[in-house]
Order: structure tokens, then C-alpha cells, then sequence
């Protein structure tokens, strides 16, 4: 009866909480207000950075950020031409590259970036490193670290609120947080969905092409991916889709892509 109950309530929880993605209308669950989740992400990100060493590459480190800042300015006249620019209400942007070979990146909430030099020589060049950071960035604006929060306080903590849940387990809070950007849990949190990806995708492609980098080059980078990964893909590719649904749907999103890219 108990189960029953807790189960009901779960699915109520679901049912009245959920919210649209900017920009491309998918119902989301949304348990996790904007100002709560980028709070959380900014304690998390500086703890992550007092963790983790910056690198001492100068250049490459100028590259992380100039990118950052032109997608960065990319999705702020994105947003503001869609009418959604209170989206980005709180936002405190930064990007950093990480001394790690890992192949990886991530985007909290806020606009809170990594890049770790594994990920460079995949890459190549400045439109390669457009590409990851575009789709990270993506991933954020489309909120999807907040839809992994809301699942999880729905489906492991009986739908409680984050606030609750740091109030009463910060540990287990923070380390959700960073689980729903893919930063490493022990909490197995839900992997990216297939639409997540799909939409960080597009928004990617978007992005990076006003930032005046060539979405074209977006198919030969996740080749190059695929090709690094082998037998057992890179972390970055773990929750990603295969290689030919990828190729395929940046194809079809190239058109649209391509109409906000200016050389």
C-alpha cells in the first residue's frame, strides 16, 4: 500500500511539474527552478575548479574562452530574437580548460563551461572546439541539467524539493548536481535522452554558426569521435547516439543551421 501510495504520488509529481523547452517546445519535467539550480551549479563549479587543475596552456586556454564568448554572444541574440532572454536571467558565464586527457566537456547551469585538453586533438582547430562547446552550451540553454535533476528528486527522493534535499543531505545534493552534467556521480544518474541529444544537437548547430564557425564541420568532428573511441567510445560519447543517427540528423538539421552562418 505504502509503494502504491509513494508511487501516486511520484507520478502527480510528474504530472503538474512539467515545463517546455526554450525554443523547441518539448514538455520537460521541471522540479528544479532556474535560480535553485544555477545556485547549486555555481557552488559546484567552483568546487570543481579548486579539484581540478587549470591548464597551463596559454593558448589553447585563449582558444576555450574566445570560443566561449562568441558562442556565448551567439545565444544571447538567439534568445533576445526569440523573446526568451529572461532564459538567461542569472546567468555569470565562464569557460575554462581543465589539465586532463580526458575526451570530454560539460555546460552547467549559468553558462558554467569545461574543456579538458583530451578533447583538443580531436578537435583541431577552433571550429572543432566550436562544435563541442556549442553543444554543451546547448544542453544548458535547453535546461537539460535540470529535467536529470527533476528526475531523479521524482524517481530516488520521493519527489522532494532540491532546497529540501540540501538542507537535509547537501552531500548528496551536490553530488547530484554534478551528476546531472555528467561531472561523475556514485548516484547513477539517468543518462542523456535520445530527444535531449537531438536538441542539443540542433541548438549546437545554431549556435556555433552565429558565432560564425561552419556547422558543416560538425559531421567530420563526431566522425573523428567515433574513430578515437573504438572498441570503448570516450566518456563524452557514452550517452551519445550511434554514429550514423548522429551524421544523419545533422544533416537534416544543416539547412537551418547553415541560413545563420556568415563567413
Amino acid at each position: 500500500m505504502y509503494n502504491r501510495i509513494v508511487a501516486f504520488a511520484i507520478a502527480v509529481v510528474m504530472l503538474v511539474g512539467c515545463t517546455t523547452v526554450p525554443l523547441t517546445g518539448r514538455r520537460q519535467l521541471s522540479l528544479v527552478s532556474d535560480a535553485e539550480m544555477q545556485a547549486m551549479s555555481y557552488e559546484a563549479y567552483d568546487q570543481f575548479l579548486k579539484e581540478n587543475k587549470l591548464s597551463r596552456n596559454a593558448q589553447a586556454t585563449a582558444m576555450v574562452k574566445r570560443v566561449g564568448q562568441r558562442i556565448q554572444n551567439a545565444v544571447e541574440q538567439y534568445m533576445t530574437a526569440n523573446g526568451l532572454q529572461n532564459e538567461l536571467a542569472g546567468f555569470r558565464w565562464e569557460f575554462n580548460l581543465i589539465d586532463d586527457d580526458q575526451v570530454n566537456a560539460f555546460a552547467m547551469a549559468g553558462g558554467k563551461t569545461v574543456v579538458y585538453e583530451g578533447i583538443l586533438p580531436v578537435a583541431q582547430n577552433e571550429t572543432g572546439l566550436a562544435v563541442v562547446m556549442g553543444h554543451e552550451i546547448a544542453h544548458a540553454i535547453a535546461k537539460h541539467g535540470n529535467e536529470r535533476m527533476s528526475q531523479a528528486l521524482a524517481q530516488q527522493f520521493g519527489g522532494q524539493t532540491l532546497s529540501a534535499l540540501a538542507g537535509a543531505q547537501p552531500g548528496t545534493a551536490a553530488n547530484l548536481v554534478l551528476a546531472a552534467y555528467g561531472v561523475g556521480s556514485q548516484l547513477g544518474m539517468l543518462k542523456y535522452g535520445r530527444n535531449q541529444e537531438s536538441e542539443a544537437d540542433r541548438l549546437g548547430l545554431i549556435f556555433m554558426a552565429m558565432a560564425g564557425y561552419d556547422p558543416q564541420q560538425a559531421i567530420p568532428f563526431w566522425q573523428r569521435m567515433q574513430e578515437k573511441g573504438g572498441a570503448s567510445p570516450p566518456e563524452f560519447l557514452s550517452t551519445h547516439p550511434s554514429a550514423g543517427t548522429r551524421q544523419s540528423d545533422l544533416k537534416r538539421y544543416m539547412p537551418e543551421a547553415l541560413k545563420y552562418y556568415k563567413k
